[in-house]
């Protein structure tokens, strides 16, 4: 494989925790490290993953990262394998700090594990587990990028991703109570209610940056008469970025107590909110890492909820959306979750006219900020921005036919198309279901 067309050392990122942890390594550490991730945390599926491959590149086309550098083949899924873990097994882990520094750049933000790839694959190989071999390794070296390190060490000391102390969490949702309250005297957050049908959490950018997404969230309870319930305490941020840093005990430690927080208030099923990671990290990863091949609760995505509320008619529709809309499948609830056609019926229900962006559904390209990418933070901004081009081009066809609005279920998703929209000017409006079922839905007098 010839050399990267850019330039890397002209247009070298400064990132302390990667240029700090390199600083700090040897050959002969890297070397330990990496066999012994290989040896004792991998096994069967490894093997048979990197056996199987023929290099044939059908994973390339999936990619928005190849796609949208004009097919370089450094960017293809087998090309980044080729360049990280490939390597560290031909080699038996003998290479280089400098080798480790690019392994972090490709395994951080220039895969977003979306598994699209493996779709592709006739094999049908999962190249995100792949990378997120090589993020444990990287974790494991001490080299994993600042932002989001710092993100995993707020979730170690807070149990939430933003830093939220104790006292805050249960100030916000009486702040947002009383908020409400103005519209409906008697609605409440009820805290700690034992035996309630749901324990209702969230990511913490919603206390931190977004509390009016908890306010129509509690007034959508209220309206659908629904028996919820809200932890006071940790256990409430279903969000876990150090499942995608490789910190797989800290990532334990977050499932962990959001499990016991539902066991502990006896509830009968966890309803999450408009988020794909947390999704991900419920009812595929943090269970697994604890032990249980299946969560101990239901654990039900907002898109599934809304869904249910509105079939159920416990929340009616006084007059659809007007606006034009498009809708944006997110990986970790589309081609992880299967909620694709529940996403078409909640926005059909609430929208007049709901455009198909392509291709739609599994097929969907990324947001390019899931996976972790986006909290790298500002180092990479450009990386993740430049490298999902293919996106601002599939949003620009649906807003030829005429979409006004970009509905997208999802945090991350959110956070990653507005950057797209603004740098590629679009010109979409970015709103959750939340925004649009608040806005359309019947309310008392």
């Amino acid at each position: 494989m010839a050399e990267p067309s850019k330039k890397e050392e002209a247009n070298r990122v400064v990132d302390e925790g990667i240029d700090v942890g390199i600083s700090r390594l040897t050959e002969e550490k890297i070397q330990s490290v990496i066999n012994s991730v290989l040896d004792n945390e991998t096994g069967a599926r490894l093997k048979t993953y990197v056996e199987t491959c023929i290099h044939c590149g059908l994973c390339s086309e999936a990619c928005h990262y190849y796609l949208s550098h004009d097919k370089d083949p450094h960017y293809s899924p087998v090309g980044k394998v080729k360049q990280t873990i490939w390597e560290m097994i031909k080699k038996k882990g003998r290479v280089s700090p400098e080798f480790i520094r690019r392994a972090a750049i490709i395994a951080h933000t220039e895969c977003n594990l979306c598994k699209r790839c493996a779709q592709y694959c006739p094999f049908g190989i999962d190249i995100a587990y792949l990378m997120s071999v090589v993020r444990r390794i990287i974790h494991r070296l001490g080299v994993t990028p600042l932002y989001i390190q710092d993100t995993a060490h707020s979730h170690s000391v807070t149990m939430n991703q933003m830093w939220v102390k104790g006292d805050e969490w249960p100030d916000t949702l009486q702040w947002q109570e009383e908020e409400a309250q103005a519209e409906i005297p008697d609605l409440r957050i009820p805290l700690e209610k034992e035996g309630a049908d749901i324990m209702y959490s969230v990511i913490a950018p919603e206390p931190k940056f977004q509390a009016q997404l908890i306010y129509q969230a509690a007034y959508i309870m209220h309206v659908a008469g629904v028996d919820w319930t809200m932890p006071a305490s940790v256990g409430w941020d279903n969000s876990d970025m150090a499942m995608f840093t490789g910190d797989n005990e800290i990532m334990g430690r977050i499932k962990r107590a959001h499990f016991e927080t539902a066991a502990r208030l006896k509830v009968k099923k966890i309803v999450m909110g408009e988020c794909g990671h947390a999704f991900r990290s419920v009812y595929d990863m943090g269970n697994r890492w604890l032990g249980w091949s299946m969560p101990p609760f239901t654990i039900v995505h907002a898109i599934e909820f809304y869904h249910d509320l509105i079939k159920e008619g416990r929340i009616k529709i006084a007059k659809k959306y007007q606006p034009p809309i498009t809708l944006h499948d997110p990986c970790n609830v589309v081609r992880g979750g299967g909620l694709h056609e529940k996403a078409r019926y909640v926005a059909h229900a609430l929208c007049e006219n709901v455009i198909e962006m392509h291709p739609n559904r599994e097929h969907n390209y990324c947001c390019c900020a899931g996976g972790g990418v986006i909290n790298t933070g500002p180092p990479f901004k450009m990386t993740r921005i430049e490298g999902n081009r293919v996106k601002a081009e599939q949003l620009f066809g649906a807003k030829s036919k005429g979409a006004q609005v970009l509905v997208a279920p999802c945090h991350n998703c959110h956070s990653g198309l507005e950057d797209i929209v603004h740098h590629y000017e679009i010109g979409l409006d970015i709103k959750f279901f939340g925004d649009i079922i608040y806005e359309v839905m019947e309310k008392p007098e």
